[in-house]
């Protein structure tokens, strides 16, 4: 059986059909806000940040891994393509799944020398770009607060990830306000 994991968007919203759906954990690797999108949380001059997956040897991602049917596999994997565009490789990679199973799973990374890949920022900053940019496929703020939620709903905390619903949701209520003294 072909599986794809999922670590952003394709967690929420993943547009395919599929067999099943199973919470998968894929190890040596984290889920960073590292990558640029201008063309769909964003737009060439004001693009978005989405996540990509970085080598890191202790760390872990949780997601989801999905079951593609058999029938139909290449065409799903050519829109799977056109979606993950803009410097995102698809990888063969394993995953294992809470019961420990493991399974061959294909899943798409933008790599660092990929022409949208920015790497790292303070967080308060990716929260003001995040918070701004808007493009063909929504708010960059409703990619980040969805997934939050849905990997909320599997479970999972991700220190990243909710640290910058947090940031984003301080953003949105603005500088605290002073009550007058008396």
């Amino acid at each position: 059986m072909d599986w794809i994991f999922a670590y952003g968007s394709l967690v929420w919203r993943p547009a395919f059909d599929y067999v099943a759906a199973r919470k998968a954990i894929l190890r040596g690797w984290r889920r960073r806000f590292w990558q640029a999108s201008p063309d769909h949380r964003g737009v060439p001059g004001a693009p978005g940040r989405v996540v990509t997956l970085v080598r890191e040897p202790q760390a872990q991602c949780w997601g989801l891994a999905y079951a593609l049917p058999v029938a139909g596999r290449d065409t799903l994997l050519a829109a799977l393509d056109r979606r993950e565009q803009n410097g995102y490789v698809r990888h063969a990679i394993e995953v294992e799944f809470e019961d420990g199973m493991r399974a061959r799973a294909l899943t798409y990374i933008a790599p660092p020398d990929n022409p949208s890949f920015v790497g790292p920022a303070a967080l308060a900053d990716m929260a003001v770009q995040i918070a701004r940019a808007v493009g063909p496929s929504g708010t960059n703020l409703e990619y980040v607060l969805a997934l939050a939620d849905s990997l909320s709903g599997l479970g999972v905390h991700d220190d990243e990830v909710h640290a910058l619903r947090e940031a984003l949701r301080a953003h949105e209520a603005g500088p605290p306000t002073l009550a007058p003294r008396s």
